[in-house]
C-alpha cells in the first residue's frame, strides 16, 4: 500500500507526545558529552517487533554499548513498528529529540525507501552510527510448498506474505515477480518477521522473502535443523558461504540494465543491521556515538555474547553507513523509476 500522510498521522501525533516527554532543556544542550549523558538513557528505537532479527540486534547492543560511552548512559528499547520501519524512520527524522538521546535501527530498505515513494524523511541525511553485520537476504518457502526451487517460482503461484511499503518482504517479492515474471501472490500487512514466520507454519502463506539468513541461523535455527524450510534465492550482490547452491538474484538477470536495477534494491544488505541517528544532533554527541559503536564491535565480552548467540558481525563503521546512503541517494533518476516501479505492489 503507496504511504499516505493519512496513513503516517495517528502514529507521527503519538511520536509527537512521546518526543515532548523526552525533549531536554536549552542547559543540557550546552553540556559535554559525559555530563550530558551521565546518570541519563538512550532510547533505542527498533522499526519493527519484538523477537525478529533487527531487534535481538538492538537488544544485544543496548547491553553493551552504553559502557563506551562517556557518561556510561543506559540503552532503553522501544519497539515502533510499522510500514515497514517507514513509521520508526519518520519519528526518527521529524519528530524524536534532535540532542542525541534517540536512536534508532530500522529495516535497510526502509532507508532507501524515499527514493522510491513520497515519504517524509530523506534517509542521506540520517547520522550513520554503525551497522552490526552484513548480510544475505532469502526467499524461503515451508517444507509443504509448492515452491521448493527458483525454477518452481517461475511456474508455480507462491503465496508470499508481506509487511507492507518499504519492508525488504515486499519489495523482493514484488521485484522477482514484475522482473523475473514469477507469480507471486502477495498477502501483506504483517507486523513483523514472528507474524510471518507463525503465518507459513500454520499454511495461511507458504513462504516469504526478504527474511535475512542471519535471522534464520540464529531465531530459527530449527528450522535448518529439522530442514523444515527450502532456500530458494539469494537477494544480494555476493553469495553466502553456507549456501554454496542456492542462485543469488545478481546472477540471473538477463540483461546490464536489470542487473542494475536489482543492485540498487540488494545493494543495503551490506549495512544489514543499521544504527542511525535524527539528522542535526551535535557533531560531539554523534562522534561519541560512533566511537562508542566501533568500540562495542570489538568489546571480547560482546564478541563472546555474539559468537554464543550465533549472531554473526561484520560491522561497517557509522562513516561508511553515511557514505553508503550518499552513494544510492545519487542514482540515476532513470535508474530509480525502474526500481521503483520493480518494487512497487502495482501492476
Amino acid at each position: 500500500m503507496p504511504f499516505s500522510g493519512r496513513r503516517f498521522a495517528p502514529a507521527l501525533a503519538a511520536a509527537s507526545l512521546l518526543a515532548g516527554l523526552l525533549t531536554t532543556s536549552p542547559a543540557r544542550a550546552q553540556q559535554s558529552v559525559e555530563d550530558f549523558y551521565k546518570g541519563g538513557k538512550i532510547n533505542l528505537i527498533v522499526g519493527v517487533t519484538a523477537g525478529g532479527g533487527y531487534d535481538l540486534y538492538a537488544r544485544m547492543l543496548a547491553r553493551y554499548m552504553g559502557r563506551h560511552i562517556p557518561g556510561h548512559p543506559s540503552i532503553v528499547v522501544q519497539n515502533m513498528p510499522g510500514s515497514g520501519s517507514v513509521i520508526a524512520a519518520g519519528y526518527l527524522y521529524s519528530v524524536a529529540p534532535k540532542d542525541g538521546s534517540v536512536i534508532g535501527t530500522l529495516a535497510r530498505i526502509a532507508l532507501i525507501e524515499p527514493l522510491f515513494t513520497p515519504q517524509r524523511f530523506d534517509g542521506s541525511k540520517f547520522v550513520g552510527i554503525g551497522s552490526m553485520a552484513k548480510d544475505i537476504s532469502t526467499c524461503i518457502s515451508w517444507k509443504t510448498a509448492k515452491v521448493k526451487t527458483w525454477q518452481d517460482m517461475m511456474e508455480k503461484e507462491f503465496i508470499a506474505s508481506g509487511q507492507g511499503t518499504g519492508a525488504d518482504p515486499d519489495a523482493f517479492a514484488n521485484m522477482i515477480r514484475k522482473l523475473f515474471g514469477a507469480p507471486i501472490r502477495l498477502v501483506t500487512g504483517y507486523p513483523g518477521t514472528n507474524e510471518q514466520a507463525l503465518s507459513m507454519e500454520r499454511g495461511e502463506t507458504e513462504g516469504y522473502c526478504g527474511i535475512s539468513y542471519s535471522t534464520i541461523k540464529t531465531r530459527y535455527a530449527k528450522w535448518l535443523a529439522d530442514k523444515s524450510i527450502n532456500i530458494i534465492v539469494q537477494n544480494a550482490t555476493e553469495r553466502h558461504p553456507d549456501l554454496p547452491d542456492v542462485p543469488l538474484i545478481t546472477e540471473l538477470a538477463s540483461s546490464p540494465e536489470q542487473k542494475q536495477i536489482i543492485r540498487l534494491i540488494v545493494a543495503t544488505q551490506s549495512m544489514a543491521r543499521p544504527f542511525v541517528a535524527p539528522p542535526g544532533i551535535p557533531a560531539d554527541r554523534a562522534a561519541a556515538l560512533q566511537r562508542a559503536f566501533e568500540l562495542t564491535m570489538r568489546d571480547p565480552e560482546f564478541l563472546a555474547e555474539a559468537e554464543k548467540t550465533k549472531l554473526e558481525v561484520s560491522p561497517m563503521t557509522g562513516a561508511e553507513v553515511s557514505a553508503l546512503l550518499t552513494e544510492l541517494y545519487a542514482t540515476p533518476k532513470h535508474a530509480v523509476e525502474q526500481a521503483a516501479r520493480a518494487m512497487s505492489s502495482q501492476p
